[in-house]
């Protein structure tokens, strides 16, 4: 719910919101990302167990922000696009905003990622992921305008 709750914000402050968004997004939600985001974090975990401290810190939120790249937000506005009845709409243009997006986000994601990664266990980390990217749905929603 919480994918859907942050695009639907972004998508009534455009003027774009519709059920079959709110109700697909929520099914990419818990489905797709449910079941990939915590695999990745779990994955995480286990590659940077054997680090100091420092690197481990370092090497959690980096590898947090490389899945949330380009690709993924790109992904994310196709399934935006899909769930909008804008199929036509699915161009090589979604990267070039999904690249701007994310460059546009790195200095909060590495704040956010750091936290997530670092300071929130395991067990809650998919939670505090969804919520950030809760609030970045908006962002990436946001993105069409802003890129």
């Amino acid at each position: 719910m919480v994918y859907s709750i942050g695009d639907s914000i972004a998508a009534l402050i455009l003027d774009n919101f519709s059920w079959l968004r709110f109700f697909g997004i929520m099914f990419i939600g818990a489905t797709l990302y449910a079941a990939e985001i915590p695999n990745y974090f779990a994955w995480i975990e286990k590659k940077t167990k054997n680090f100091s401290e420092r690197k481990t810190t370092i090497f959690k939120t980096l590898l947090a922000i490389a899945y949330f790249n380009p690709l993924w937000i790109t992904r994310h506005l196709f399934f935006i696009e899909l769930f909008s009845g804008k199929i036509q709409d699915v161009t090589w243009h979604l990267f070039l905003i999904g690249f701007y997006s994310f460059l546009g986000n790195i200095p909060l994601s590495l704040l956010a990622n750091y936290l997530i990664q670092n300071k929130i266990k395991l067990t809650y980390r998919f939670l505090a992921s969804a919520i950030f990217s809760g609030l970045m749905a908006i962002y990436y929603a946001l993105s069409y305008s802003i890129f």
